[in-house]
């Protein structure tokens, strides 16, 4: 079921709200299974034990740090270079959450909390453009709590449940890169990048962050691309904010 059709069709119990969201959800879920068991199987052959892994991503919940962190991780970790890579890597998540906070102001916070630590690319994407195709509608709130968190702890517990079981299965399944599953990780954000496309001027951020971490991951030593990316983009989207 698309957005647009779940707004048309648009029901008035709470488990028809939050059942939209899951079912809007499916299509993400099953490009997210592949780059979770990545993560799982990349996490054991750096040493990380399954309960750490799950442990990880459960209380963090970001893929991209995650990745970020799994291919720093050494023995014995550089833990603030970790920690400070995480958070640049991270850091998009204030601009999710500040596009997300007009939508947010007036619930209480025992459900904005849960909400924004469920907060993910793919259920923040979904809950703001079922968000604004509701706006657009005519319908109030513009925003639907039940049906964002249908799609947000789908998303969730499909992430913390098959990065445990790609952790499991990892010692049995090598490398898994040779399959192809990696591909799916860029495949779900360019998936999600398209349908957020509004033209040129708002993509110029994106374009300046993969240039310069290009250039870094091909002129300087160790994961500084990682860091110049975030920090170039975040700065390309202030510096331009006024022109998109």
């Amino acid at each position: 079921m698309s957005i647009s059709q779940a707004v048309e069709t648009v029901a008035d119990g709470s488990k028809s709200e939050f059942r939209r969201g899951v079912a809007s959800c499916a299509p993400v879920l099953f490009g997210t299974i592949p780059y979770a068991l990545v993560l799982g199987a990349q996490a054991t052959q750096k040493g990380l034990s399954t309960v750490e892994l799950s442990a990880m991503t459960g209380l963090n919940f970001a893929g991209g740090s995650e990745f970020a962190a799994i291919q720093l991780w050494t023995s014995p970790p550089h833990i603030v270079l970790i920690v400070a890579i995480t958070f640049l890597v991270n850091s998009r998540h204030l601009l999710m959450g500040a596009a997300l906070a007009p939508f947010l102001r007036d619930l209480p916070r025992r459900k904005v909390f849960p909400a924004l630590f469920l907060m993910c690319d793919e259920s923040w994407a979904l809950g703001l453009a079922d968000a604004k195709l509701r706006a657009a509608a005519g319908i109030t709130p513009a925003f639907s709590p039940r049906y964002y968190m249908g799609a947000a702890l789908a998303m969730y517990l499909t992430w913390v449940a098959f990065t445990t079981l790609g952790a499991l299965l990892g010692p049995m399944l090598g490398h898994v890169e040779t399959y192809g599953f990696d591909m799916a990780f860029p495949a779900v954000f360019l998936v999600l990048m398209r349908g957020m496309w509004t033209g040129m001027a708002a993509a110029r951020p994106w374009l300046v962050s993969l240039v310069v971490a290009a250039l870094v991951y091909l002129f300087v030593p160790g994961a500084w691309y990682v860091a110049a990316g975030a920090m170039s983009g975040l700065v390309a989207a202030w510096l331009m904010a006024g022109d998109a």
